[in-house]
């Protein structure tokens, strides 16, 4: 690997990179420039891309994006089967799901009626419907709430509408969020089917101010739903109307330094790198009362961010000039605070909320769970006997599941008399029990796999786990955890022991196995059938190309079994009756299809029933003429692993001539591009490169996932030091096996931590890369959160060599003099990767004397959102590729 000039952090850098990150810049002297320049030799043999005007380009992506808008977004998802109960009728199941019909550019609830008879060979396409009748979900002209901007920036959202709905079984009700509003409709449930017509939604009224968020129907009382504002949790009555405030956290003032607290809301970094989105959980049970009435429980967060940085983004009200302020913490700077709580509500029999209470932890959070730094994950257990949490040390190599007793809790009180006898009101027996723990010296990916049966004897707990760090890869457990008695005087002085709440595992019981993963991230699912002793679960078993739906014997494992067809990457969702599953999926040179399988076979033998194609609900859309879809290849890296890469070949491949080439990366943990699915939506601007005679060349290096832990942790304190080692590998064997690709004639682009790597190539391989195309990058790891880069490169007081040589913005000395090889671009309002990633690289550039080029997007945060700004991305990255390419 070309060696990277180490600049030390010592002194006048260090010193200016703090006044830059607390907001005030000052100069630094300028780098030397020891770069290695690129000879361009005028080689006969090349192709050149022929030069469009601005204009010219801009038809070119208009009519590639109009492609692509056309399949966007348009697949159903979130799918709910729900079993009729009708035995004449002709209909055995119908499905729920949110989808953009026809026509439309927004999501909304729809169904579809699933017959119980087909004829066989015919390929029956279900109709959509409907659910609500002439409804507007997204706001006018856009205008979502700052919460709600905010929200979809995390969750990476791009559709408009209806983007989530909650429902109840018993009831059929749907909840959801619209039009800055929340709205309710019915349909099933235990009274059977209701709807034949589209239903107007009921609005439930508030006298709130703001934004109401993240409602959730209650699943022991339906009626009653809960639901954020400003910061604090909420409960309102659909049926009477009665609105009550639960928790009083947040005063409710604009300015963020005085208003540090809330409850039942994910902080930002809880949000953007652990996927959790959500910050309180309803028990799926109520208790009965003697007088007809209900105990209901709600689980919660509570979140004090009193220490965290406050950093100032500009708001996109611009012509305003303000800036939005933000708890950003920086990694090795202080996380919020944080704790769980219970609120118990007890009703009438009429279902009326008739009082509140609000209940906290016997002890506080650090003093039962000393080293916890993240609640990762929480809920509760089937039967509603425990909440559960898992729980992560600073850096995330320590992993605790606990289970949290409701009587754990005791109601708030400043009385210091009064809070004394209720410690001595909770039973001695009650106590945390850490059923499970896990540590591992690369770092926990958090997942969200656990699934707790239902308890059958009092001193033992079962459950099924995904675990990654045993064998380096993603498997199922089943586990018994022994729940250890224990006897703690709460309301005396109680001091926290090594081993206090550990649990002894009675049994696991390995399921899978193989350098193969069980997906477990970013949502991923396992259906449990309890009669038949099956989990469903999707993995990579057959290849880590394609993702597939898989059944195994929890009770005698064995032989795992697919259920679909090879040759395509599926997203499969399975019936709650375990008859039948829906599956998304595509291959390089299939678009999306959804289909519907019934599984059929002998009763006695359900591990093997067989899929048999019940019915469409989307049939792959035609490729737009020009679409030709990428090779995938392999390759053995230096490294050991076997390396995935695609390439994308010019559509006017000339015998003999080399093509300038696109390498377009990613290259960080959490993300594969190189699989068998379509990549016409997101990367058809790579297509796009392709038809004008560029070749697009994309690998999946050491860093990225579904390769196991091993292949991911290669990062581990060095991120930017490997990767681009592998990028040039892949590179290399590309020009070797297709003679058409121009090693002199080499750009790289990517966006995030693909932008970071773009420059990354550029500093480390100038003689390989003759352009850098570089959207949204870290500059400095400094200046990024907390729980992203300490995973990876731990704090920088213990890794301050990763963290230097980590950080493009101190190795600019290392970028070519010559002018129009770097294109820098950045969204103004990015709180993600901040602004001040590009203005600290800048400024780092100009005082080293090297040329660059900068494009910024007055408008647009981390992801670019606005159509017109997407647009000029692309006709900008085709325009700066013909002109100096």
């Amino acid at each position: 690997m070309h060696s990277v000039k180490r600049v030390k952090l010592g002194d006048k850098t260090e010193g200016y990179l703090k006044s830059c990150l607390e907001g005030n810049m000052t100069a630094v002297d300028g780098l030397t420039d020891s770069t290695e320049g690129v000879e361009m030799e005028d080689v006969p043999s090349q192709f050149y891309v022929e030069k469009h005007s601005w204009g010219g380009l801009r038809d070119i992506i208009h009519s590639s994006r109009k492609y692509s808008g056309m399949i966007a977004n348009k697949a159903p998802h979130d799918f709910q089967f729900v079993q009729k109960n009708d035995e004449s009728g002709p209909y055995s199941h119908r499905l729920y799901y949110l989808g953009m019909p026809y026509g439309s550019r927004e999501n909304s609830l729809l169904y579809s009626e699933i017959p119980k008879k087909i004829r066989k060979g015919a390929l029956l396409v279900l109709s959509w419907k409907q659910m609500l009748d002439h409804f507007q979900a997204t706001p006018h002209q856009g205008a979502y709430s700052r919460e709600e901007e905010l929200l979809r920036e995390r969750k990476r959202l791009g559709a408009f509408g209806i983007t989530s709905y909650d429902y109840n079984t018993q009831t059929g009700l749907f909840l959801f969020q619209a039009s800055n509003s929340l709205f309710y409709c019915q349909d099933g449930g235990n009274n059977g089917f209701i709807q034949s017509a589209p239903m107007k939604p009921v609005e439930i009224k508030t006298q709130c101010s703001g934004t109401r968020m993240d409602p959730k129907i209650s699943p022991g009382e339906p009626n009653i739903i809960a639901f954020i504002n400003n910061n604090d949790l909420w409960l309102a009555n659909i049926k009477s109307g009665e609105e009550r405030r639960l928790t009083f956290c947040h005063k409710g003032l604009d300015n963020v330094k005085e208003d540090p607290k809330s409850a039942g809301v994910a902080t930002f970094v809880i949000q953007e790198e652990f996927d959790r989105f959500t910050g309180y959980w309803w028990s799926p049970l109520a208790v009965e009362d003697s007088d007809g009435g209900k105990t209901l429980h709600l689980l919660y967060e509570e979140v004090d961010e009193t220490e965290v940085e406050i950093i100032h983004v500009p708001s996109p009200a611009l012509e305003e000039r303000k800036a939005d302020a933000y708890r950003y913490p920086r990694t090795g700077s202080k996380n919020p605070q944080t704790t769980l709580k219970l609120a118990q509500i007890k009703t009438d029999k009429q279902g009326q909320i008739v009082s509140t209470q609000d209940k906290e932890l016997v002890l506080p959070f650090t003093s039962l769970f000393p080293g916890t730094e993240y609640i990762s994950r929480a809920g509760w257990t089937t039967d509603g006997k425990y909440g559960w949490a898992v729980l992560l040390d600073r850096s995330q190599r320590r992993l605790q599941l606990v289970l949290l007793p409701p009587a754990l809790f005791i109601p708030v009180t400043d009385d210091p008399a009064q809070r004394q006898k209720n410690l001595e009101a909770v039973p001695v027996d009650v106590h945390p029990y850490i059923v499970y723990e896990e540590t591992t010296d690369i770092w926990i990916n958090v997942h969200d796999i656990f699934y707790p049966f239902v308890q059958t004897s009092e001193d033992e707990f079962s459950f099924i786990w995904v675990n990654e760090s045993k064998t380096g890869f993603s498997h199922l457990y089943k586990n018994t955890s022994t729940l250890q008695p224990g006897c703690y005087q709460w309301s005396g002085n109680y001091e926290h022991t090594e081993g206090d709440f550990k649990c002894a595992i009675k049994e696991e019981v390995t399921l899978t196995s193989g350098e193969w993963e069980v997906l477990a991230k970013h949502g991923s699912k396992i259906w449990v059938n309890e009669a038949s002793k099956l989990v469903y679960f999707q993995g990579t078993r057959d290849t880590p190309l394609e993702h597939h739906l898989y059944v195994v014997s929890y009770e005698s494992p064995g032989d795992v079994v697919r259920l679909t067809k090879p040759g395509f990457s599926h997203s499969c969702s399975v019936s709650k009756d375990f008859d039948m599953f829906v599956s998304h999926y595509s291959s390089v040179s299939t678009p999306p299809c959804l289909h519907i399988y019934k599984l059929t076979g002998p009763e006695g033998d359900p591990l093997h029933m067989v899929p048999e194609f019940w019915a469409s609900m989307m049939e792959a859309p035609g490729c737009p003429a020009d679409y030709k879809s990428p090779e995938i290849f392999d390759f053995p890296g230096k490294s050991g692993f076997q390396l995935y890469g695609m390439v994308y070949k010019p559509h006017n491949l000339q015998p003999g001539k080399k093509h300038p080439t696109v390498l377009f990366v990613y290259g960080g943990p959490q993300v594969q591009l190189v699989n068998n699915s379509f990549k016409g939506m997101k990367y058809l601007r790579l297509n796009t490169l392709a038809s004008l005679g560029y070749v697009v060349v994309v690998i999946d290096g050491r860093g990225s996932c579904q390769r196991g832990l091993k292949f991911e942790g290669a990062l581990k304190n060095k991120m930017g030091q490997v990767e681009i080692e592998d990028q040039v590998e892949g590179l290399q064997y590309v020009s070797e096996r297709f003679n058409f690709v121009y090693l002199s004639r080499v750009a790289i682009h990517g966006w995030s931590y693909g932008g970071f790597l773009s420059l990354m190539g550029l500093i480390q391989r100038p003689n390989v890369f003759k352009v850098a195309i570089a959207g949204a990058p870290v500059t400095v790891w400094m200046a990024y959160d907390t729980g992203y880069t300490e995973r990876y490169m731990d704090t920088p007081d213990n890794n301050q060599q990763g963290y230097e040589e980590g950080s493009v913005a101190l190795h600019v000395d290392k970028l070519p003099s010559e002018p129009n090889r770097l294109l820098i671009l950045h969204g103004f309002l990015d709180e993600n990767v901040h602004f001040f990633h590009t203005n600290f690289l800048v400024s780092q550039i100009i005082r080293a004397g090297k040329p660059y080029q900068l494009q910024v997007y007055p408008n647009e945060r981390h992801s670019i959102r606005c159509p017109e700004s997407g647009e000029h991305y692309e006709i900008m990255l085709l325009h700066f590729l013909q002109q100096y390419l």
